[in-house]
């Protein structure tokens, strides 16, 4: 949210709070509603796949970055699993308080569609460079 007008950040603190939670703590499984989002303060959290039964780290979230874009868009349903790799601090943010105000203000709306993209891009290219890191061959 680094660069959001200080109206935004408003609005969208109105939907959040601060957790602490303890390391291995599941915060999200795949397929369960995706009812909320994290950005990181302080700690890791890892983006599991299953694989033959074994979770799969696809990528890793620390300080500063976001975790969640699955309550952004519909179905609303997680795509994997999120596990705290340590002691972590997030902001936790719910996606339908969220999504109620970017309806209401359709410009706001746009401001944080742009942010979420973004973060739904760099991990799209995160979990690739992964594929391509474990199964490519060359």
């Amino acid at each position: 949210f680094s660069g959001l007008d200080p109206a935004d950040v408003d609005l969208v603190s109105g939907c959040a709070r601060n957790e602490v939670v303890g390391p291995g703590t599941l915060m999200a499984r795949e397929g369960e509603v995706a009812d909320r989002f994290f950005v990181v303060r302080e700690g890791r959290m890892a983006i599991e796949l299953h694989s033959a039964g074994e979770p799969l780290v696809v990528d890793t979230a620390g300080a500063g970055e976001a975790v969640g874009w699955a309550g952004i868009f519909p179905p609303y349903r997680w795509t994997d699993d999120v596990r705290t790799l340590s002691t972590t601090r997030l902001v936790t943010i719910e996606t339908a308080c969220l999504r109620a105000k970017a309806d209401a203000d359709p410009a706001f709306g746009y401001r944080i569609m742009q942010r979420f993209a973004s973060v739904l891009v760099a991990q799209l290219d995160a979990t690739r460079l992964r594929l391509l890191d474990l199964y490519g061959h060359g």
